[in-house]
């Protein structure tokens, strides 16, 4: 076992060298450029949503009152005549970064932790390099990207974001992995 104070390093080093990774894939490569499709007649149909104010948050549309509800013919009717969607609803203004940089920031300090938590229960320090590389690796994957199957598979969020995000949580944890790897205890 390997005490988590003493992987506070690998934790914040895997954090900042994780955050540059995503910086550069999210803004210096087109990977994502496919994420989001652009709505048709974009400008009558913000209008349109312009004018029912309605609050950020998560929506569906339709939405059933109940369980018991999906089944009514009103509803089925509803779904067939569609749009049928999820969908988030932003504050209006400006585009500030700084915020969502910040709490990308503590969720990548998050992961670390969770990281070096069951890798400290799991390695003693003086561990070989590739036995920490894999073990934190996979625990990093787990936090980076597994989550976000259920999106694709329950709410229909396109498997490609899905799989282009996945990659990225895939890189996260190599680096994640190697980071803990080179610094662990001795």
């Amino acid at each position: 076992m390997t005490d988590l104070s003493a992987l506070l390093l690998p934790i914040l080093l895997s954090a900042v060298f994780v955050f540059i990774a995503s910086s550069v894939i999210h803004m210096a490569t087109p990977w994502h450029s496919a994420d989001f499709g652009r709505v048709p007649n974009e400008d009558a149909v913000a209008a349109s949503l312009r004018a029912h104010a309605i609050p950020p948050g998560d929506y569906m549309m339709p939405r059933p009152a109940s369980m018991k509800d999906m089944g009514t013919p009103e509803f089925i009717e509803k779904r067939r005549q569609g749009p049928v969607m999820v969908f988030t609803m932003m504050p209006s203004g400006e585009v500030g970064m700084g915020g969502a940089l910040a709490r990308w920031f503590v969720y990548l300090l998050v992961v670390g932790l969770f990281v070096a938590y069951i890798a400290g229960l799991a390695l003693p320090p003086g561990s070989e390099y590739m036995r920490v590389f894999r073990l934190v690796g996979a625990t990093a994957f787990a936090g980076h990207a597994l989550a976000l199957w259920p999106m694709s598979i329950w709410y229909r969020r396109n498997l490609g974001t899905t799989f282009r995000s996945t990659v990225d949580g895939l890189v996260y944890a190599l680096i994640t992995g190697g980071t803990f790897g080179w610094l662990w205890p001795a």
